[in-house]
């Protein structure tokens, strides 16, 4: 099945998906974990990953259901179609960041080399290095539009 994303006001991301859950839809709100300081002191705060975006999983004629939570604001489009968003590509953003702090291992590489991930959470998708420096690579992930930087080992 696929999700569709949707729009809501800002800072109330893990209020909707709350509230879709209570009613049954299956939402999904993707949340990492921060280190906010003040000035006596810190704290570890879950913010979510994409700001203002929520992933709804439900059928075309239940797509209605959705605005009688509040703070929801419209669906997401994409070429005059609802944006979509494939089952897997949830399952790869839920297993990075379930492995995080995962020091992958790579060898030899320059920027603009094309390459295919082995393993990890983002195992079987390709890449594109992007930039290389002591510590990290970022890497451009082509099937899902991402952009991921990794440590080296």
């Amino acid at each position: 099945m696929i999700w569709n994303v949707i729009y809501v006001k800002p800072r109330t991301e893990k209020k909707v998906e709350a509230a879709l859950l209570k009613m049954g839809i299956k939402a999904y709100c993707p949340v990492v974990t921060e280190i906010h300081q003040w000035s006596d002191r810190k704290k570890k705060v879950e913010v979510p990953l994409l700001k203002s975006y929520v992933f709804v999983q439900l059928n075309n004629n239940e797509r209605d259901l959705v605005f009688q939570v509040a703070n929801v604001v419209r669906y997401l489009f994409w070429l005059g179609k609802p944006a979509i968003v494939r089952d897997n590509e949830i399952t790869i953003m839920q297993n990075w960041l379930v492995a995080q702090n995962t020091t992958f291992t790579v060898e030899s590489i320059q920027p603009g080399d094309r390459i295919a991930i082995k393993t990890g959470p983002f195992k079987g998708e390709k890449g594109l290095v992007k930039e290389i420096s002591k510590n990290r690579i970022q890497l451009l992930l082509l099937d899902l539009e991402m952009k991921i930087t990794l440590n080296r080992a």
